[in-house]
């Protein structure tokens, strides 16, 4: 009885490793694709049941935000000239508020996807004198501007996270991992677990 009670005990483990992560992302991307599309579901303003409730229909949010930033991408890339693109980001400057948030929400959008990928080199980071090192990103190469040329800026992703840290480091104590940019992103965000292959 005790042996089959192991070897139950054993499957059950092995069902939970090989379900629990396949479960969890799925519900994940199902909860934030559902919550999503109900927020930006415009139909609900305009058509109604037969007992004149708002009309929800899935998926209708999420193709209408995709229609309208393809929209905006054609727009922007087509017909807005730019002498109209310097004029829209000196307007946005002078918006105090609006510009800080605009400008992070940017560069931080455009570091993942834009044409200068911005986390593409990861690197070790020695810590301190004990030898602790941490892996980050490599943003800034040059910070003589701000009075340290010998200074780079290095990105400090959290695991199992969206956040992370700025720290402004000596580059010597900066090393060059030989991986790639996916990987160490995989390896820091999963806390060490996975992105060695």
């Amino acid at each position: 009885m005790r042996r089959v009670s192991q070897k139950l005990l054993y499957y059950l483990i092995k069902g939970t490793l090989v379900a629990l992560p396949v479960a969890g992302a799925v519900f994940l991307i199902v909860w934030v694709v559902a919550s999503l599309d109900n927020a930006l579901n415009l139909t609900i303003h305009f058509l109604e049941d037969e007992q004149g409730h708002p009309l929800y229909i899935p998926g209708i949010g999420i193709l209408t935000v995709l229609f309208i930033l393809i929209l905006v991408g054609i727009i922007f890339t087509t017909f807005v000239t730019e002498p109209i693109r310097a004029w829209l980001k000196r307007t946005i400057d002078k918006i105090p508020l609006f510009n800080t948030l605009y400008s992070s929400i940017k560069d931080f959008t455009e570091a993942f996807v834009g044409d200068a990928k911005k986390f593409n080199e990861p690197v070790l980071v020695l810590v301190n004198e004990t030898g602790l090192k941490k892996i980050g990103f490599l943003t800034q190469r040059d910070l003589s501007k701000i009075g340290m040329p010998d200074e780079v800026i290095v990105y400090f992703p959290y695991s199992y996270s969206v956040a992370g840290q700025v720290v402004v480091v000596k580059s010597s104590n900066v090393q060059r991992l030989d991986m790639t940019a996916t990987d160490a992103m995989k390896l820091v965000v999963s806390g060490g677990v996975s992105g060695i292959e």
